[in-house]
């Protein structure tokens, strides 16, 4: 007589834990997918600016301050999906090099900027195209600056200028038309 039991087989247990081990990475992937869009949602509050257009053919845009205090919004430069924090402080739109390449950017030659970083290189480009919601220019000015962060677009008064600006709690609306 034999001391060993039965042969069980153990195929629906490894099963369980196998579906049980998919359910918890299942479920962490989803949590982490949640809180990126939380974050993204918080630092970016406008991933599509709202945009109204009247009889008379003036377009407004409403964005929404993030958390921080900043007015970022997703737009576009030359059909490419960007986003902008709207920096009136800037003299011309500021991107990174890295951009800059991606959107086959002919770049002038280079020079120096006075950035609020202090002086840096910059070269001089020109965007055929600029859209933040209904808001769209042409043949925009802008620097390219090697140091700054690939991710972000400062949208500065090359872009801004022809704007009204008007600042209501934590709103911001840029009214007008663009040539």
């Amino acid at each position: 007589m034999s001391d060993e039991g039965p042969i069980r087989d153990d195929w629906p247990a490894r099963l369980g834990r196998a579906m049980l081990f998919g359910a918890w990475v299942s479920g962490l992937a989803s949590l982490g997918l949640f809180f990126h869009q939380w974050l993204e949602r918080d630092h970016n509050p406008n991933p599509h600016p709202l945009s109204l257009q009247g009889a008379d053919g003036v377009v407004e845009v409403t964005l929404r301050r993030n958390r921080a205090g900043h007015y970022v919004a997703s737009g576009k430069i030359n059909g490419e999906p960007v986003r902008f924090l709207i920096d009136t402080g800037a003299t011309e739109v500021a991107l990174s090099l890295d951009l800059a390449q991606r959107l086959d950017l002919r770049l002038g030659p280079e020079g120096t900027s006075h950035t609020a970083n202090g002086i840096t290189r910059a070269w001089p480009t020109r965007l055929a195209r600029v859209e933040l919601g209904d808001l769209v220019a042409h043949g925009v000015r802008a620097s390219v600056l090697p140091n700054m962060p690939d991710d972000e677009v400062l949208l500065g008064m090359s872009f801004l200028k022809p704007l009204e600006l008007i600042q209501r709690g934590d709103t911001l609306t840029l009214r007008g038309q663009l040539p």
